[in-house]
């Protein structure tokens, strides 16, 4: 084989001047500035300290949910963004930034996420609100992460490793395929899956960081419509109970009983209805019906349906014996509206696809990981509920940079992240100055320059 004419002929120097790299990530810095986010993260902690800081907390813990953004996943790995002085300006050591950490009680938790709160309603003032006027999803799902070392709150798992459960909340943004993490709560590895209250409470933090004039009210058909989606760890009836005082409908799996399986034997084959898809195509091998009137639901909300799902196993599907036996496997959820709403006239196959695109926040979940919830670093269970919070401010400031700056561009809007690290957080830039001007040169030759230095100007003008 021919080797390459082009190996060993570069001339490779280490004189190169004004370069810099991660570009991008700046602009994730400026819309927590723009956002409030550092003023007001700075207001909760600068009374911990004696005298003034030469790195202010909000700016530090700022900084440390941008480099999460770009792919850090441990305190040290902030270093990207202090290697550069130049692009970045004075960033905080490994040593501060842990002290900065080490700061936060259960004291200033509240406050921290008051101040993402009002950076989302500045966000969403700026272009990165959704629609109110249309049906919006809070989405919940618990996550195993792996400690390997003892930590405050970590314990074994449900799949026998040894962490921590933490549960998180998220507002569904179908139209960037993101979306925004309204809260979390890290729990011990042994957390059960469904308990009630840490349901109830990740809740109420969700609905707390909502703008004010986004949040639900029991008694006001006039406020936004939110319908909290859970799989069955969230189908109980304290849990169903509280989303209906807080003025919200639910949509969560319900389990396979035998009087739900009852139920389905009972039902004639020309009782069921197809499935369709998101694009309104028919679902090829899936049915849906509903069950209601031959369950006793007396125990859960008023207006509460069952609604099964039965369709041709997919190869390798894990099958209960009812569902062998039958040849279909069979899924159900219980919903009910937002109380006062009445009965959703909907058809039954456009509410099981509402409740089937909760799966969407696996997704979420995934990209979570990918961007600092894969480790909780810290030994005190205090410092890990303010890396959880940094880690939630990183997922809330990529979506929002996707909506105010990237809204038009698909291919960017609805990238995961490790694509838009590479498309524009990553992005090579050289810096110059002339004069009193100081000059961000993105490199011409990629492919995404022109989008970032668009998204600049759009950022900018947003907030202006």
């Amino acid at each position: 084989m021919k080797r390459s004419a082009r190996l060993g002929k570069m001339k490779v120097t280490a004189d190169g001047e004004g370069v810099v790299s991660h570009a991008g990530a700046e602009l994730l810095r400026e819309l927590a500035g723009h956002s409030g986010l550092i003023d007001a993260w700075d207001r909760v902690l600068i009374g911990t300290y004696r005298a003034l800081p030469i790195h202010f907390p909000g700016s530090v813990l700022a900084d440390l949910a941008v480099a999460i953004a770009d792919g850090a996943d441990s305190i040290s790995d902030m270093r990207a963004l202090r290697d550069q002085p130049g692009l970045f300006g004075p960033v905080a050591s490994t040593p501060t930034a842990w002290r900065v950490l080490d700061r936060v009680h259960d004291t200033h938790l509240a406050g921290l996420r008051q101040g993402r709160a009002i950076a989302r309603a500045r966000a969403w003032a700026a272009g990165a609100g959704p629609d109110l006027s249309s049906e919006l999803h809070l989405d919940i799902d618990a996550t195993v992460v792996i400690a390997h070392s003892e930590k405050e709150l970590a314990a074994p798992t449900w799949k026998r490793t040894f962490g921590f459960h933490p549960l998180a909340v998220f507002l569904d943004r179908p139209e960037i395929a993101s979306g925004e993490a309204l809260a979390g709560i890290v729990r011990p590895g042994n957390a059960g899956s469904n308990t009630a209250a840490d349901h109830v409470e990740v809740l109420r933090l969700g609905i707390e960081n909502l703008p004010a004039h986004a949040k639900p009210k029991k008694d006001d058909l006039s406020t936004p419509n939110y319908v909290v989606r859970s799989d069955s760890a969230g189908a109980t009836h304290e849990f169903a109970a509280a989303t209906h005082e807080a003025g919200l409908g639910f949509s969560f799996g319900f389990p396979i009983t035998e009087e739900v399986r009852k139920a389905i034997s009972g039902r004639p084959w020309g009782a069921w209805r197809k499935a369709v898809e998101d694009d309104g195509d028919l679902r090829a091998g899936a049915w849906v019906g509903e069950i209601t009137e031959q369950l006793d639901l007396s125990a859960w909300p008023a207006g509460s349906r069952v609604i099964v799902r039965r369709e041709r196993p997919h190869p390798g599907a894990q099958l209960s014996l009812f569902d062998a036996e039958s040849g279909y496997r069979h899924t159900a959820f219980i919903c009910a509206p937002r109380p006062g709403a009445g009965k959703d006239t909907r058809p039954l196959a456009l509410l099981e696809l509402g409740h089937r695109q909760h799966a969407r926040v696996e997704d979420r979940i995934r990209q979570a990981k990918a961007a600092g919830l894969r480790n909780l670093p810290c030994k005190e269970a205090a410092e890990n509920h303010a890396w959880l919070e940094c880690v939630l401010a990183a997922a809330d400031l990529v979506c929002w940079s996707k909506l105010i700056c990237f809204s038009d561009d698909p291919e960017l809007a609805r990238c995961e992240i490790a694509n838009f690290r590479y498309r524009i957080l990553h992005m090579a830039a050289r810096l110059t100055r002339t004069g009193r001007v100081t000059s961000l040169r993105l490199d011409r030759t990629w492919s995404w320059a022109k989008q970032l230095a668009l998204g600049f100007t759009r950022l900018r003008a947003a907030f202006a």
